[in-house]
């Protein structure tokens, strides 16, 4: 018998080939989670994320805010209004610590001169009890009353949380009082007191 040559498959062929192979292989259904008999438990793990999207936060009273008035060597005491600490961090943890100074240089009047500075030595902040809470835990003064009140010279705690998780909140409304020099000069004195959450 004679040779018989086969021809080579053409490049189209072998291109409609491999184009069929790909399209196969991408449309092959997806793969099942699990497959169970009858009569059985057959399980689908379900996930879902709460988000905490608002943090730790504290709220303080818009200034300037007057606290009274009161003589050379006496005494000016009144009420700062209410801060707030906002906890939305949804912490399985959930523990915070508010602290309060006043700035650097005192409260001044006039040029600020020494005769015209009352040193935050003389001004002292007592937290008080909580005004109101939201959420589980425990919530502690930094201040319980007039009688443990603080000078505002170093950072001082004003309120904190110790024990509890989740979404809280805690107001207060602090009192100011300040021990007025023998030596002041007459004046109305300006300062800031800061808090801070962390």
């Amino acid at each position: 018998m004679g040779n018989r040559s086969v021809a080579a498959p053409s490049a189209a062929v072998a291109g409609l080939a491999l184009v069929t192979a790909l399209t196969v292989a991408t449309t092959a259904p997806p793969a099942l989670a699990a497959t169970c008999p009858a009569s059985t438990t057959c399980p689908t793990t379900v996930t879902f994320t709460v988000n905490a999207p608002d943090g730790l936060t504290i709220t303080v009273p818009d200034g300037p805010v007057s606290i009274g008035s009161g003589a050379p060597g006496g005494q000016i005491s009144g009420s700062l209004g209410p801060v707030t600490v906002s906890d939305q961090r949804a912490a399985l943890t959930a523990t915070w610590e508010a602290t309060v100074s006043a700035a650097s240089g005192g409260f001044t009047t006039g040029g600020g001169t020494p005769a015209e500075t009352v040193p935050n030595t003389a001004v002292l902040y007592w937290s008080g009890p909580a005004t109101a809470t939201t959420g589980t835990g425990t919530f502690v003064p930094g201040q319980v009353d007039a009688a443990a009140a603080q000078s505002l010279d170093v950072s001082r705690t004003a309120f904190s949380k110790t024990s509890g998780s989740g979404n809280n909140s805690a107001t207060w409304d602090p009192t100011i009082v300040v021990n007025v020099p023998a030596q002041a000069v007459a004046g109305t004195y300006t300062g800031t007191v800061n808090h801070s959450v962390a």
